[in-house]
Parts: C-alpha cells; structure tokens; sequence
C-alpha cells in the first residue's frame, strides 16, 4: 500500500495508545520511515492532535521528526523518523543490564521528560516501549496520544480525579492508583519503575491481576535493601513531590550518578 503517491507500508512494528505503527520506505528516496495509521473509524482523532505535538517539541532532542501527515477515506497518516529498538526490546535481548548503563539511560529519560515538562506538557504514559535508540545511542521518546498540557493561563491545572487508572499500569505511579490525575511528579516516577525493569529484567508485580496488590507491592519496593541504592534515592525523592510541585531536576540527575 502507498498513501500520499510517496510512502510504500511494508510491514506492522508495532502499536501507539490509539493506532497501529508501521515501518515504511520513502520509494523516491529509498530512505526508512515509521507510519503511524490510525482509523478514521474510531473516531479519535488523536493523531492529528500528536503531530501537532511532536511539531512543537521539534527542537529537543530525541524527538522523532514528523515527515509528513495527511488522511484518505479510512486512515489517518502520521510519518516519522524510522528508530531502533525500544527498551523493551534490549530487555528482550540481554534480560537486564549493568547497573552503569541503566543509570546512562535514566538521565537520557530523565532529559527528555525535562525538556517536555519545560515545554508545558506531561507525557502521561511513561514505560520502556515508548523510548526507542536512535543513532549514537541517543534515546528518544515517543507516543504522544496521552500527552497534555498541565498548565491553564500559567496555573496548574486541578486535581480533579480519576475513575480509571491512566497510562500503563505496570508503570504508573502510586499516586495514579489512588486516581490522582497525573502530573510531572507521576512521569518521573515512571522513570524509576523502567530504571529497575531494566536492571532486573522485569518487575515483581507485572504479573499481578490486583491492581491494589500491585501498588502495595509498589509501595514496599523501597523497603528492599538490595535494590541499588541510586534508583531507591531517585524514587523516595520522587514519591515526596506535591502534585503541582515541579521536580527538582538537578537533584534527580545527581541521583543517577554510577
């Protein structure tokens, strides 16, 4: 299938919070892309509203470049630059990873999160699948179909509440199980839950079908003495955040030192 006489779909990679992602090629150029298609059938229209979003964050790094977006009768089309593999995938390969290397990933994470919250907006679905490695090792973030802005004319918006658990709930914080709307506090607290999925290879409550035996378990993680000792300080310091209080970056990033 070629949409837009210039991008030939070859084959499916994978899935975003609303639609199917595809790897495709440029067939003027030869050049590698990723198609994200979302139907029109759903009555979304979220893509639209990523494209915009990924536009606006063009100048920070790790941000996928959008190449083009357009729709036809059934489809909505977004295209991006083609990545390597999510986090997920390296856990895939090697089932966990040196401390050291974890740590240089979690500041990547940590930046990108950084520049997003700096830029007004709160990722919202925080979790390994959604950074991919680009070249030079540099990691990027993606899928911003949850994606919001967390200020209304310069003041934070409210904590209205939940009725739902919002996000990936293997990664969401705690606050986000006690349906707490989620703020910056609750998408770097992710970044702590990746940060040990990486180090361990899994987390000890993936398998949980109790969503409140998976937060206890959540809860008592920083009792663990064996966990290393960076990541605990990085989700203590975490988990002391208000709900409209903007992380101390600067410290978290001293916590993520080897």
């Amino acid at each position: 299938m070629i949409i837009s006489n210039k991008y030939k779909i070859l084959e499916k990679i994978g899935e975003g919070c609303f639609g199917q992602i595809y790897k495709g090629c440029n067939i003027r150029t030869g050049e590698n892309v990723a198609i994200k298609v979302e139907p029109i059938a759903n009555h979304t229209k979220l893509l639209k509203n990523e494209t915009k979003i990924y536009q606006y964050l063009s100048s920070g790094e790790g941000i996928p470049k959008v190449k083009w977006f357009g729709v036809d009768s059934e489809n909505n089309y977004m295209v991006l630059t083609l990545l390597g593999p999510s986090l997920s995938d390296l856990i895939k390969k090697y089932n966990s990873l040196p401390l050291k290397v974890v740590l240089q990933i979690g500041r990547q994470v940590l930046e990108r999160l950084q520049f997003i919250h700096n830029m007004g907006l709160i990722h919202r679905d925080v979790k390994p699948d959604n950074f991919l490695i680009g070249d030079n090792n540099v990691i990027f973030i993606i899928d911003f179909g949850l994606c919001k802005k967390y200020k209304i004319y310069e003041n934070h918006f409210e904590n209205k509440g939940l009725t739902k658990i919002l996000g990936t709930p293997i990664f969401v914080s705690v606050n986000i199980h006690n349906l707490n709307q989620p703020s910056r506090r609750d998408d770097i607290e992710s970044v702590a839950y990746i940060l040990l999925y990486l180090y361990y290879g899994k987390l000890e409550w993936e398998d949980c079908v109790d969503f409140n035996e998976m937060k206890n378990k959540k809860l008592n993680i920083v009792k663990d003495e064996n966990i290393p000792k960076q990541i605990k300080k990085f989700l203590e310091h975490t988990r002391l955040l208000n709900f409209d209080e903007m992380p101390n970056y600067k410290y978290l990033f001293q916590d993520l030192t080897d």
